[in-house]
């Protein structure tokens, strides 16, 4: 929710109307199709209204008073309204589309530019099914709200008006009938909007779970089968289809009995205009013809009421996609204030009294966090899970931000991390974790990723067998030019990891971050890596989160932590003469 909508809250009018001309901003850009749609939709459904008139002389002329000049120009004249017809509804539908996936590519444009920027923490509270939901389900609603229903509402608002028109000119009194049964529909149709909206909103919210459960159950479809969960899964699925299902078939019972209902108290007025024109004087003053054009225009209004009726259902749902989306639009991106653009940093950090907690209120996660770290250290950190050690790591490239001075200060080379633009300290950090992400994409641009994009093939085979990744990478059959699959399924554990670290020795970051980077590894192929890495880590200041002490016992630092403390701190032996947490720690690693 935007920041206007919690101070001055709307009403649920008010706000399908806030977010209706929201949406209709974007078509509003493109308004040179939209003016000829909008023309072509006034020319097609004035068509509707035209044939009504035209059937006045049609009878008359023709077939009651036999005029020559009638019979002449009749048939052309039916053929000038089709063809008007012909040509307006492909003006309208086409320059309406064009607007439609226009609209969806800017808005899923927007979106996509906005989940890019926004801070890892809006990730931690959302899942990624109705994120993606977002995305591509409710831009859809979106355009077809767009479309589909500002097509009927310019379109049958004009052969509604058209229509009554033709009534009124032909007969006032019998009219007037017409007049009586306007506010019966309008009421339906308000009733009608208000439990689209809420219907709308729900199965948007159920479509966003299945979306979620889907997603989860393609991912861990190992641990699913391992631990016997496709029933599990399958009751839960079940669930949220189930309850999918019934709000969609509420929505469609709404939809389908509202058409009938209004139909009939149209036909109702329909059968008070035949029993009053045919009875008394009235009948005297109409002719075939002109009872016909009367008819005809009177029940012209059928299908364009009931439309109106059924676009209720296509603009509440655009409205509750809409609300959806733009909840997401009027997120806060991360805070990117710094001015300070450096090349290359020293890699100097101070750490001074720093405390943090993931959400305000909520338990310290670290507490006075005070060290320093020279250019070109090995900081080594240590501890059980839960202790702090990841997201000590996660505020150096502002993954998270310290709320407040209070809460602390971390600088890099003598300046607060605030004050370096924030595209530009990220460039200084390279990082290798436990679990790697793999784009589905070749090897080579897995290694050469984002600002690496230009590296020379030369530089990306070097930064391979730096990585001992080589070997594997020549046995493949497109060598570095081979698709690695989704999040790399094509590769073992060890591979990526790998792949992980070529990509960080090509950056070339003077900071570095190893997250357990070696945890996936057989004994062999983690000898190769910490031979690279003992080469990757010369001249950079490096944080290494270690379960496995062997693999941090030349680190210039340890750092043990426990509850977001650091408990003790020295070198592997200065540590282990302590006989103090870590010493306990190492027994325990290495107790035969």
């Amino acid at each position: 929710m935007s920041k206007t909508s919690i101070l001055t809250p709307l009403s649920p009018e008010e706000s399908g109307y806030a977010i209706y001309k929201r949406l209709a901003i974007y078509a509003v850009k493109h308004w040179k199709y939209l003016i000829v749609a909008i023309v072509g939709l006034i020319i097609g459904g004035l068509t509707i209204p035209l044939f009504a008139v035209y059937m006045q002389p049609l009878l008359d002329g023709t077939f009651m008073d036999k005029d020559p000049e009638i019979i002449e120009w009749a048939p052309f004249a039916l053929l000038l309204i089709f063809l008007l017809r012909g040509i307006s509804g492909f003006m309208s539908s086409y320059s309406m589309e064009w607007i439609g996936r226009s609209v969806v590519k800017e808005i899923r444009s927007e979106l996509f530019s906005r989940l890019l920027r926004l801070p890892v923490s809006f990730y931690d509270k959302n899942n990624s099914g109705q994120l993606v939901t977002r995305l591509i389900y409710h831009v859809e609603q979106v355009s077809i709200a767009a479309t589909k229903g500002l097509t009927t509402l310019v379109q049958d608002t004009v052969v509604v008006i058209g229509s009554i028109g033709v009534m009124l000119y032909y007969s006032w009194k019998l009219t007037l009938i017409i007049f009586f049964v306007g506010p019966i529909i309008a009421a339906l149709i308000a009733y009608i909007s208000k439990r689209f909206r809420r219907l709308s909103g729900q199965i948007q919210e159920q479509v966003s779970e299945v979306t979620q459960i889907g997603h989860e159950v393609i991912n861990a479809n190992r641990e699913i089968r391992i631990y016997d969960g496709q029933e599990y899964e399958s009751k839960r699925f079940e669930t949220v289809n189930e309850r999918n299902h019934r709000s969609y078939m509420k929505r469609i019972v709404t939809e389908k009995t509202s058409m009938p209902i209004v139909q009939f108290i149209m036909a109702i007025a329909l059968a008070v205009v035949l029993y009053t024109a045919t009875h008394g004087d009235l009948l005297e003053s109409f002719t075939p013809g002109r009872f016909m054009a009367f008819l005809s225009a009177m029940i012209a209004l059928f299908d364009p009421v009931k439309r109106l009726t059924q676009v209720n259902a296509i603009l509440q749902g655009g409205i509750a996609a809409g609300e959806s989306i733009f909840s997401l639009l009027d997120e806060t991106t991360e805070k990117d204030s710094g001015t300070l653009d450096v090349e290359k940093t020293e890699g100097n950090f101070e750490f001074s009294h720093v405390n943090f907690s993931y959400n305000e209120g909520s338990e310290q996660v670290l507490k006075d966090i005070t060290f320093s770290v020279n250019p070109g250290d090995k900081i080594a950190l240590v501890g059980q899970s839960g202790s702090g050690k990841t997201t000590l790591v996660n505020l150096l490239p502002r993954f998270y931000d310290l709320p407040e001075e209070e809460q602390g200060k971390i600088t890099l080379d003598g300046h607060a991390l605030s004050d370096f633009k924030l595209r530009n300290l990220r460039s200084q950090f390279a990082y290798v974790g436990q679990d790697v992400t793999m784009f589905n994409d070749t090897i080579r641009n897995n290694i050469a990723y984002g600002h690496m994009r230009t590296a020379s093939d030369e530089q990306i085979r070097a930064a391979a067998e730096a990585a001992f990744a080589l070997e594997f990478i020549e046995k493949l059959p497109l060598g570095f030019d081979t698709e690695v699959g989704e999040n790399g399924t094509l590769l073992s554990g060890g591979q990526k990891q790998r792949v992980a670290i070529a990509r960080a020795i090509l950056s070339d970051a003077p900071i570095l971050i190893l997250d357990e980077a070696t945890s996936a590894l057989d004994t062999k192929s983690e000898r190769h890596i910490q031979a690279a890495l003992e080469t990757l880590l010369e001249n950079r200041t490096t944080f290494m989160i270690a379960h496995r002490l062997s693999t941090i016992e030349k680190a210039d630092k340890i750092m043990m932590m426990e509850s977001g403390r650091i408990i003790e701190t020295g070198t592997h032996d200065e540590l282990l003469a302590k006989k103090g947490a870590y010493a306990n720690l190492h027994q325990l690693q290495f107790l035969k």
